[in-house]
Formats: structure tokens, C-alpha cells, sequence
């Protein structure tokens, strides 16, 4: 869909947002954004090149501040306009190194003072972008002007008295306008490798039961419709992970923008008693563990897997799978598996959790359609490929929905796909 089939409208009780001005199927490729600015996450620094976001064993340093790496000179290249200044800006700085949100606005600032026009701001400028100053906590806006702070001393080699900036480029607004309105930037399978500032997309306002989602390839934003759409409806997307109890997903809607979510979901709060089955004692324990292990800097895939064992093990017949945080045990304790090689055991725990994906994400949702591809690898690389050659259908069948059949990720699962059909007719 071209941008003039997207307009810009004022959304009652929201302020802006983006509605469709034609009737729209599920599996649309409804727009393609590019971003304003983004950063890899400090956490995948070296493990994904700079530019595309795309892992590579073999990446290249920046042999100036030996921290930005590529897949080749021409990702380079691609980067130097975003990297210049940042280069001299890190390596004044070593051995520090900047958190994710302020590297992020440096990349901002050199930007905004560059003054060109960017394809990221079609619809929506970044000056347009809202920065709810007046509505965040007094602990939010002391955070705030700490990271200001951060970023003045990092930028320092550049930009030597910030008061003589122009009034557009403002440390503490930049801040507040990154809080509400950067995105994630996640593979193909939902696991995060940047962030982001893509104005445009900031029109989108929330849902919990929303009609779109946003999927990238490299650092391009796609937005996809997942339902029918008619003609002057509004095109929602959900902020946050919509897995969590009503009480939570409020909490964290209020905290980082400023509202309060009126969704039939939030209202009804019909899903509550599912998501958190069991016996309470029990599910609190397990969220704490999976709180802990998500947090953790080291991941020591033994010690997690035995702590996920015993978890398991101690709340059988007290948690049903589908309680989510029981779910969430389940997930962490396939990834430890798949990263410690016992294939057949990751399987078990994988399997495990196709229930309750089905019961929590219905319809098309992107992180179903990545674990039904998940546990058909698995399936295949045990010799299931029967069972392998069912599940990666069904992956297929909502991946072409919220992917779309162009998207990496899809090209992989037709991929394994063949292999099983292959394997299948040998037998």
C-alpha cells in the first residue's frame, strides 16, 4: 500500500492516528518504514553488523573507534553518515559505553542538525512526535534529565556547550519523545537486536486486540494488517506484550506512555483467569525465576536448565501449561536445551507449549507462527517428518499473514519445509 493510501486523522481521545483509506485483507504489506535513526542493542554489539542488523561471524571493525562492526565495506559505507561523528564520540569515551538510549540520541542530535528532509518522516516528523512531559512521574522525569546529562558528557568531543544548540534539539525532550515512541527492532523471529525512531509509525495508536502488527527485515519496519479492515477504520498495533494480565499491561501502558488502554480486553478482563491458572503461591514463584533469569547478565544454560527442571517438576499438577508464566518456564527451558544441543529434551518442552500459544495468540500472530516454526526444526532434526511437515504448514499459514511471502524468514521455512517433503518421499 502507497502512503497516500494511509492518511493521517485525529483520533478521538488519542490525538493522532493512522486509518486506512481503502479495504484492506489480512496479510497486507500496508506500509514500509524507514528509520528516522537506530542503534543496535548493547547486548548483540558484535554479533550483528551495524547497518543491516543482520548476524555475521565474520564482521569488520570500524578501525577508528573499534566498537561499530560490518558485514563488509559496503554496509560501511551505507553507515558512515550515522557513525561519523558517533565514532569520535565512543572513542573519546573508552573504556565507558553509552546505554542503548543514549547512543540512540546522539544519532538523533547529529541528525536534527543536519536539517535535511528523511523518508522515516512522510507522514509524521520527529518534531511532530509527542513527548507527554507533562503527564510522566516525577521518577520518570528525574531519569530523564539524567540521561540529558549522560548524553551532554558523551557528546562532548562534538558538541562542546549544548546551550548554544537550537532550541529544536533539546537533550531532555529527545528523551522524552524516545520514551514514547521508539520501537524494538527484532529479527524475523522476535528476538530484539536494535532500537529505533521511526516517526511515521509513531501515528499508530494501541490496541490490545489490534488489526496490524509490525514485523522488520534488517531495519525496515512492516506493517501488516492480521484482520480485515474496512475503509476510515483506524490501524491499531499493541505497544507492549499482550501475553500479560490486564493489571500489568495497564501498569506498563500508564509508566512509558501515558494512558490508560479501554480495549473490550482491558475491560472484560476475560482472559485474566486463563493466563494465570493455578495455584497463585505457585505461579508467583515462577515468575520470579523467570524475572531473575531474564535479567541475568551471564547465561550459565546448565544452572538454568536445572532451575527450570526442578520448577517444572515441583509445580506439576499445581500450574497448567497455560498459565503464562508457567509458559514462560517452558519457553526458557527449550532455549536452554537448543543451546546445550539435547535436541529431543528441547522438543519435549517445545511441544509443551503449542497449546497454550494456540489459547494466548489466536489468529494471526507472529510469535505463534515463529514457535510452530521452532518446534518443526526440531521435529525435523529428530526424524519426525510427518509430524515436522504439519507444524511447519501451520506456520506457513499464519507467516504469510504477518510476514508476507517476500520476508526472510519465510524464505527459511520454505526452506526446511522442502527438506522435510524431500526426506518424506526417500521413505
Amino acid at each position: 500500500m502507497e502512503p497516500a493510501a494511509l492518511e493521517r486523522f485525529p483520533s478521538p481521545g488519542k490525538g493522532n492516528g493512522l486509518r486506512s483509506r481503502r479495504q484492506v485483507r489480512p496479510g497486507e504489506l500496508l506500509y514500509r518504514a524507514e528509520p528516522f535513526a537506530y542503534v543496535v542493542t548493547k547486548e548483540l554489539l558484535g554479533g550483528v553488523c551495524e547497518h543491516c542488523l543482520r548476524r555475521n561471524e565474520h564482521l569488520h571493525r570500524c578501525s577508528q573507534c573499534k566498537v561499530a562492526k560490518y558485514c563488509g565495506k559496503s554496509c560501511q559505507k551505507e553507515a558512515w553518515l550515522d557513525h561519523k561523528q558517533e565514532c569520535r564520540c565512543l572513542k573519546s569515551i573508552k573504556p565507558n559505553f553509552p546505554p542503548d538510549s543514549v547512543r540512540l540520541a546522539g544519532r538523533i542530535v547529529f541528525k536534527l542538525l543536519r536539517q535535511s528532509a528523511w523518508l522515516s518522516e512522510t507522514l509524521y516528523s520527529f518534531s511532530d512526535l509527542q513527548s507527554n512531559i507533562e503527564q510522566l512521574s516525577e521518577e520518570m522525569r528525574d531519569g530523564l534529565r539524567h540521561l540529558a546529562q549522560t548524553l551532554q558528557l558523551y557528546l562532548k568531543t562534538e558538541i562542546q556547550d549544548a546551550s548554544c544548540l537550537p532550541p529544536a534539539v533539546d537533550f531532555f525532550q529527545i528523551f522524552a519523545k524516545v520514551t514514547c515512541n521508539c520501537f524494538s527492532i527484532s529479527n524475523g523471529e522476535m528476538q530484539d537486536v536494535g532500537v529505533g525512531v521511526y516517526p511515521s509509525m509513531s501515528l499508530l495508536n494501541h490496541s490490545c486486540d489490534p488489526n496490524c502488527v509490525i514485523i522488520f527485515e534488517g531495519y525496515q519496519l512492516l506493517l501488516r494488517s492480521i484482520r480485515e479492515i474496512q475503509i476510515g477504520e483506524e490501524l491499531t498495533i499493541s505497544y507492549i506484550e499482550s501475553l500479560m494480565p490486564t493489571s500489568e499491561r495497564q501498569k506498563q501502558l500508564m509508566r512509558q506512555y501515558c494512558f490508560e488502554c479501554d480495549c473490550l480486553l482491558c475491560q472484560n478482563q476475560e482472559k485474566d483467569a486463563e493466563k494465570l491458572a493455578g495455584e497463585e503461591h505457585a505461579w508467583k514463584e515462577v515468575r520470579d525465576a523467570v524475572n531473575e533469569v531474564r535479567c541475568s547478565k551471564s547465561k550459565e544454560w546448565e544452572q538454568i536448565l536445572s532451575r527450570c527442571q526442578n520448577l517444572l517438576s515441583s509445580n506439576k499438577g499445581r500450574l497448567p501449561d497455560t498459565n503464562i508464566y508457567q509458559l514462560d518456564m517452558l519457553d526458557i527451558a527449550m532455549d536452554a536445551c537448543i543451546n546445550l544441543e539435547s535436541w529431543e529434551e528441547a522438543l519435549q518442552y517445545g511441544t509443551r507449549t503449542l497449546g497454550p500459544y494456540r489459547l494466548h495468540y489466536p489468529g494471526f500472530h507472529p510469535l505463534r507462527a515463529v514457535q510452530l516454526m521452532r518446534v518443526g526444526k526440531l521435529q525435523y532434526r529428530q526424524g519426525m517428518f510427518p509430524q515436522a511437515l504439519e507444524t511447519l504448514k501451520q506456520a506457513y499459514h499464519i507467516m504469510k499473514v504477518t510476514h508476507g511471502t517476500d520476508h526472510s524468514l519465510m524464505q527459511a521455512l520454505m526452506e526446511i519445509k522442502e527438506k522435510c517433503e524431500a526426506m518424506m518421499r526417500r521413505q
